[in-house]
């Protein structure tokens, strides 16, 4: 019988906000630059593990960036456009990332929060996830599983 489990985790903030969306994670860094369609918030390179999923309104887990510096304005429109994500969860800090989002926020009053996870909590996060965040960089993920609500060690889950 499948339940759903709920953990929570302490990450850091680059950008701090609230915000939530269903998790999309990547299986490799992606460069925004040549890499995602600003105006739809389809990623579009065609090498990518995830090529065709949409990033608007999710929550985007991904190690981190990838390429160009041109990448944050590729970012920074997508979010203008509202084609964004909601968040981003990265395992390390990325300038390119934080500068995109950065730029709406400064400029639109638009806020997309960027947060740095550990390693461990970062490789918890499933596609399909639902991932809240709270200020501080407080992290909620909940997920459906497949079988009995049997927490990981140490954690407490409110099913």
């Amino acid at each position: 019988m499948a339940g759903r489990v709920t953990w929570t985790a302490d990450c850091r903030p680059l950008i701090d906000g609230s915000a939530e969306g269903v998790a999309l994670v990547l299986d490799e860094p992606l460069s925004f630059w040549g890499g995602l369609n600003q105006a739809s918030g389809v990623i579009v390179d065609g090498h990518h593990p995830q090529r065709g999923q949409n990033v608007s309104g999710m929550a985007l887990v991904m190690a981190a960036g990838r390429g160009s510096s041109s990448s944050s304005s590729v970012l920074a429109e997508a979010i203008r456009a509202g084609h964004g994500p909601s968040l981003i969860c990265l395992t390390e800090p990325d300038e390119i990332v934080v500068l995109g989002a950065l730029v709406v926020q400064l400029l639109d009053e638009v806020t997309v929060p960027v947060v740095v996870a550990a390693a461990a909590d970062y490789r918890r996060i499933r596609t399909g996830d639902t991932v809240r965040l709270g200020p501080g960089g407080r992290l909620e993920v909940s997920s459906v599983s497949p079988g009995p609500a049997v927490p990981p060690r140490g954690t407490s889950p409110r099913t």
